[in-house]
């Protein structure tokens, strides 16, 4: 799928996708929804992905919100993390969530689903895709940063989720 380039595209492409994941993950019975992912990775099983996405999802609720009442920019990942070593961040939101059941899993996320869908909606395209329209978002726009945590990255939950089905059909 295309990357967003307007606002509607974000919310189209995220709900789609979104919608997607839930169907697929609802081809699995209860017992392969819990079922434990064959290769080797971070992410052990269903719940693991959705918690992934749920704590990104909060990532940019908590930057959005931040940046509109702050009059100093805060970044996007928080203190010790940046983009050379958040995949530490990841490894932190996969251990706080061991014991997250898969049912309460689904529940956080359709509700930060729900939240971020709400959000973007309250933007205008040009708030959305203008780059550097808000200083806090850098060099490049605030649909660029959903699109991120959303649409692209319920892409790569759908291949995380389809590439664990695939083996369980052989």
């Amino acid at each position: 799928m295309a990357r967003a380039r307007t606002k509607s595209e974000l919310l189209s492409f995220s709900q789609e996708n979104y919608d997607k994941l839930f169907t697929l993950i609802d081809s699995l019975t209860p017992a392969e929804q819990v079922g434990i992912f064959p290769f080797e990775d971070r992410d052990r099983n269903i719940r693991d992905v959705l918690i992934h996405l749920y704590e990104w999802h909060q990532l940019l609720l908590t930057f959005i919100a931040e940046n509109q009442k702050s009059e100093q920019v805060v970044p996007f990942l928080p203190a010790p993390y940046n983009w050379k070593n958040y995949g530490e961040m990841n490894l932190v939101f996969w251990e706080k969530h061991q014991t997250t059941e898969l049912a309460d899993a689904k529940k956080m996320l359709s509700k930060s689903h729900q939240a971020l869908m709400d959000l973007v909606a309250n933007f205008s395209e040009e708030e959305l895709f203008t780059k550097k329209y808000f200083s806090w978002t850098g060099s490049t726009s605030l649909g660029s940063y959903c699109a991120s945590s959303m649409s692209s990255h319920y892409e790569w939950a759908l291949k995380k989720i389809r590439q664990y089905k695939k083996t369980l059909a052989k």
